[in-house]
């Protein structure tokens, strides 16, 4: 049986449910559900041509050069233990890519970001060149063409893995070059490249067992005081709705999660008032 599967449309969060079944909760202000992603194919080639919903997009996002100060700081943790975290600052300085060759080292991992698109992810394999998945394919390129113009920046720490062994991290990545279509177990870029350097089976598709628990919070973090938890039930899911916060922003993530919020308060007053 192939690995290709339906893709649906990702809900935006007036539609996430909550953990009330009529998405009413008024006693409870802990983590909301998160959405299952589990008949979603998010590949670099689908990507590339998603376009954002209208309530979403911001005016002449596509014109806008990339900010990091529109990029959403989050904190993900598998039960108690923090396993990804992206600070406000600290994680968000970026190069271009020919500035970015002078500071790589083979089994890097590197980040290429563009204002409302998807951040691609790549692992530097040397020689000018990286491996990494782009329109349902493992390819090897060099690090320019990767880039595709883009902004770039070597994101080792984001994960708070222990990294393999720097052959094992290169074996993990040009054993799977030609893989396409229904011979890749990954749904992006990152989950790929995060694969090949830490070797978690958490990164390929189906490699958690998904029985009703949500083991896994990602905060968003809007400042020091503000932050919202989602919770999912496998790490795949994490990485796909923090991929789609990445595309629109984080200013695009308030505005959707203040709508959600002022419905869901319209509701309760109606409801519990």
């Amino acid at each position: 049986m192939g690995n290709q599967v339906e893709k649906l449309t990702h809900l935006t969060y007036d539609e996430v449910p909550t953990s009330d079944p009529h998405g009413l909760d008024p006693g409870d202000e802990g983590p909301r559900i998160g959405v299952s992603y589990i008949f979603s194919n998010d590949d670099d080639d689908h990507e590339d041509s998603l376009e954002l919903p209208a309530e979403s997009r911001l005016p002449s996002q596509e014109d806008t050069p990339f900010d990091p100060q529109n990029e959403l700081a989050c904190s993900v943790h598998y039960r108690d233990e923090c396993i990804y975290q992206r600070n406000a600052t600290g994680t968000n300085t970026t190069h271009s890519a020919e500035s970015l060759l002078n500071k790589c080292r083979p089994g890097d991992l590197l980040e290429f970001v563009a204002s409302g698109q998807y951040p691609h992810w790549a692992v530097y394999v040397g020689d000018l060149q990286v491996v990494h998945l782009h329109r349902a394919e493992i390819t090897n390129s060099f690090l320019t063409d990767a880039s595709q113009g883009k902004q770039g920046r070597i994101v080792n720490d984001l994960y708070r893995f222990r990294a393999l062994p720097l052959e094992v991290i290169l074996r993990n990545a040009r054993d799977h070059v030609g893989a396409r279509d229904r011979d890749l177990y990954w749904r992006n870029a990152e989950c790929f490249a995060a694969w090949c350097r830490y070797g978690k089976r958490e990164f390929k598709m189906g490699g958690e067992i998904r029985i009703g628990k949500q083991p896994y919070k990602l905060t968003l973090l809007f400042s020091q005081k503000d932050r919202h938890v989602l919770e999912f039930q496998s790490l795949e899911d994490v990485i796909m709705e923090k991929r789609r916060n990445d595309q629109i922003g984080k200013e695009a993530v308030m505005q959707e999660l203040a709508g959600h919020l002022n419905s869901t308060n319209e509701i309760k007053d109606d409801h519990f008032g």
